[in-house]
């Protein structure tokens, strides 16, 4: 599995070791408002679950969510990265951190980094994110870092907002 390295961060692979700091952010109900299906947090089981999903999808389609750690002290933070679970409706570029690192340019470095993985290494010509629509933070990120509103869709029986961008015409900078 490939690791990105930021001026700030380490995209890199979930460890068992993870499980204690995930599970930690996954019980946080500001964080999983918009990040689980249910908009409620999960229980360790279901957080183990979802790591365990990540390293699966890895291995499935050779691309995925990474753990982010800060590099300055090692820190687990949260995931970001592209995923492309059964069902979606294209390769979603997806973030989720702690809440105390909200707000700090984090996501943002995740986010770019990722999309430069996405369309150079990998070739992708498109990448979507998809965001409920009450969740300002991420539409403003998504929009900070080149995605446009594509279009509204219905998954899990929730009305939710689809922003693309595409390989041809992004600038990282």
């Amino acid at each position: 599995m490939v690791s990105l390295e930021t001026e700030r961060l380490i995209l890199r692979q979930f460890q068992d070791s993870d499980l204690d700091d995930f599970a930690a952010i996954c019980a946080d109900p500001d964080v999983m408002r918009f990040a689980s299906i249910t908009g409620s947090p999960l229980n360790r089981a279901q957080a183990w679950n979802w790591m365990a999903m990540t390293l699966g999808h890895w291995e499935l389609r050779g691309y995925g969510l990474w753990a982010v750690e800060l590099r300055n002290s090692g820190t687990l933070i949260g995931r970001i990265g592209i995923h492309y679970p059964e069902g979606w409706p294209d390769m979603e570029l997806a973030w989720m951190l702690r809440k105390p690192y909200w707000g700090k340019g984090y996501a943002t470095e995740g986010a770019i980094a990722s999309l430069n993985y996405a369309f150079t290494t990998m070739d992708f010509q498109k990448v979507i994110s998809i965001i409920h629509p009450d969740n300002v933070r991420s539409i403003r990120l998504a929009e900070r870092i080149g995605e446009h509103l594509e279009k509204e869709i219905k998954m899990f029986d929730h009305r939710l907002l689809m922003y693309s961008v595409y390989q041809v015409g992004w600038n990282s900078a």
